[in-house]
C-alpha cells in the first residue's frame, strides 16, 4: 500500500455491531485521530489505520505493543499509528488535552481500580464534537449465565455486589448495568449518547446449539443488531456498547 492510501473497512468484521458502529464513524470523518486505550496489539488500531485514520494506542504491555508495532510495518501504516507504554489512568499524562476525535475504551474500564479517574483522563483528551466508544461487561448477561449453569448463589452474588462479582474467584473487578456505566459517563463530564447491548441473544443460541439446533448466523446478527437497541433487553448484553461525548 503506497503511503497516503486509505480502505475501505466497513466489512472488517463483518455483522460485528461495534464494527458496524465504529466504521460509520470513521467514514462520517475521514482521518480521524483515534485515541485507543488498552489496545494492545493492534487488532482494532491497524483496521483503523488503513482506513486514513492516524491511531495513538496505549498499553502497559511492551510485548503487545511490539507486535502492535509490527503489524503496522506489514499493514504499511507505520507512519499512522503510535504506541505508547502507560497506564490507562494516566492518559492524560501522554496525549494532549483537545486532540482526539475518536477514543476507544474497549473492555478496560472493568479491569481498572478507579475506572472514574481513567474516563475522565480520556474525556480530556476530547476534542469539540470527538466521541469515547465504551465496551464493558454487562452485569446482568453474567446473573443469566451463572444461573443457567445452576450456579444460584453465584448470579445472586452479581446481581448484589456493588461491583457485579460473583467473589474473590471472579476473573473481573466489576461489571455494569446501563444505569451504572451512564453514571460514570455523567461524572467525567460526558453525556451519553447511545447504549447498545452486544451479545443479548448469542449466549442462550448457543446453549441450545449445544443441544442439537445450529444457529443461521446470517439471521441471528440481524436479531443482535434489533435486540441491542432495546431496554431492558440490551441490559442482558454480554457486553454494553456506549458512544459518548462532550456535555453541552
Amino acid at each position: 500500500m503506497r503511503r497516503g492510501d486509505s480502505v475501505d473497512i466497513s466489512s472488517r468484521w463483518g455483522a460485528d455491531p461495534v464494527w458496524r458502529v465504529l466504521a460509520d464513524l470513521v467514514a462520517a470523518r475521514p482521518g480521524l485521530h483515534v485515541l485507543d486505550v488498552g489496545g494492545g496489539s493492534g487488532t482494532v488500531a491497524v483496521p483503523l489505520a488503513l482506513s486514513g485514520c492516524r491511531v495513538t494506542v496505549i498499553d502497559t504491555s511492551i510485548d503487545a505493543l511490539a507486535i502492535l508495532r509490527r503489524r503496522a510495518v506489514d499493514a504499511g501504516v507505520a507512519d499512522r499509528v503510535e504506541s505508547v507504554q502507560a497506564d490507562a489512568d494516566g492518559v492524560g499524562d501522554v496525549v494532549a488535552a483537545g486532540t482526539v476525535d475518536l477514543a476507544l475504551c474497549h473492555h478496560v474500564l472493568e479491569e481498572l481500580d478507579d475506572p472514574a479517574r481513567a474516563l475522565a483522563g480520556v474525556a480530556a483528551t476530547l476534542a469539540p464534537g470527538g466521541t469515547v466508544s465504551m465496551l464493558v461487561a454487562g452485569r446482568f448477561a453474567a446473573v443469566l449465565a451463572q444461573a443457567m449453569v445452576g450456579r444460584y448463589a453465584s448470579a445472586a452474588a452479581v446481581l448484589t455486589d456493588p461491583a457485579g462479582r460473583w467473589g474473590a474467584d471472579d476473573p473481573l473487578r466489576r461489571r455494569f448495568g446501563a444505569d451504572e456505566v451512564s453514571e460514570l459517563v455523567a461524572a467525567a463530564g460526558l453525556t451519553v449518547r447511545r447504549i447498545t447491548g452486544v451479545g443479548v441473544a448469542s449466549g442462550l443460541v448457543h446453549a441450545c446449539a449445544r443441544s442439537g439446533s445450529a444457529p443461521d448466523d446470517d439471521a441471528l446478527a440481524e436479531l443482535e443488531m434489533l435486540l441491542g437497541e432495546h431496554r431492558p433487553l440490551l441490559e442482558i448484553g454480554t457486553d454494553l456498547h456506549v458512544l459518548a461525548g462532550p456535555a453541552g
